[in-house]
């Protein structure tokens, strides 16, 4: 065979194998929970079946980072031409204001979990 051919069937494969793994996931967890019904007890006083509380840390976290790293670009660009730093202003500054981003985010969670807390 080719490795052209090759190259296309690999991501038929994998989105076949994906789909297949989904359907069995699906039908298996329908089946343990309809023995669970079978033998009295409620799916959902489980608490691997209830569902989750929702977490919304993870949009905050990645928006405050890309907030970060766009202000570093526009600080290591100011850096850059004043001082003609080249790519160490860039790739420092994305650093230093993406490492901010996370850890305002941080703050930010802690503060709310804190609040939490308090309210319960």
């Amino acid at each position: 065979m080719d490795v052209e051919i090759i190259a296309v069937f690999i991501p038929i494969i994998a989105i076949v194998a994906g789909v297949i793994m989904i359907i069995y996931l699906r039908k298996f967890e329908n089946e343990e929970r309809m023995g669970m019904i079978e033998k009295g007890i409620h799916p959902g006083e489980i608490k691997e079946f209830a569902r989750p509380k929702r977490n919304t840390n993870g949009p905050l976290r990645f928006s405050l980072l890309l907030m970060g790293v766009g202000v570093g670009l526009l600080i290591g660009y100011f850096l850059d031409s004043a001082f003609y730093m080249e790519e160490v202003a860039y790739f420092s500054m994305i650093f230093i204001f993406g490492g901010m981003g996370l850890g305002i985010s941080y703050i930010i969670e802690e503060k709310k979990l804190k609040e939490e807390v308090e309210r319960s």
